[in-house]
């Protein structure tokens, strides 16, 4: 089932996700509408957050790139219980980003190009790694909708205001996307 994205200013988006257990109910259909929801809206990544649960459960398709970025042909990946445990600065990298829950916002960020994980798959065994290049800053954007992040709270105070009218059509519902969406309607 193609289940909405919350956009900017629903609350489950500025709320700490929380791990979960094996038990969690229903999670392999959960995990399959996660999927359909990301291929549906032409993403390349997205957090539980996003489609309105605050669990830390995270799907990665990077096969969409991989025309540019021959590495991640057929990388499908599930991310459950997902923790950044430390960054590496010494080297960083800026690419425009843009957020399934942002629509039509793009913004240049900047972000360490490896960093060190933790998580779960689907069958809950337990991997820690350090992920480098294109890959650790996918999974930064993404992890940060697990800390209640987006992308636009990396960006600097001039561009935020710069941005701030389209971030105000966002609370007010005044945009137009090509998914399934949950808007807020703030006045």
């Amino acid at each position: 089932m193609i289940l909405p994205i919350y956009t900017y200013g629903q609350p489950v988006l500025r709320k700490e996700a929380q791990d979960i257990t094996a038990d969690y109910p229903e999670l392999g259909k959960f995990i399959e509408d996660m999927w359909e929801t990301l291929a549906e809206s032409e993403g390349i990544g997205l957090a539980a957050p996003q489609v309105g649960r605050d669990v830390r459960i995270v799907v990665i398709d990077l096969d969409p790139i991989s025309e540019d970025f021959p590495e991640y042909k057929d990388f499908r990946r599930v991310y459950i219980n997902a923790h950044i445990l430390e960054y590496d600065d010494t080297e960083t990298a800026t690419s425009e980003e843009g957020c399934l829950s942002l629509p039509a916002i793009h913004e240049k960020v900047t972000r360490p190009t490896r960093i060190r994980v933790r998580y779960m798959d689907e069958e809950f065994q337990e991997h820690e790694e350090w992920v480098e290049g294109y890959l650790a800053c996918v999974m930064q954007h993404e992890f940060d909708h697990l800390e209640g992040k987006m992308f636009i709270d990396h960006i600097s105070p001039l561009r935020k205001q710069l941005i701030k009218s389209k971030l105000r059509s966002l609370l007010q519902g005044r945009f137009r996307c090509g998914y399934r969406v949950k808007a807020p309607h703030i006045k």
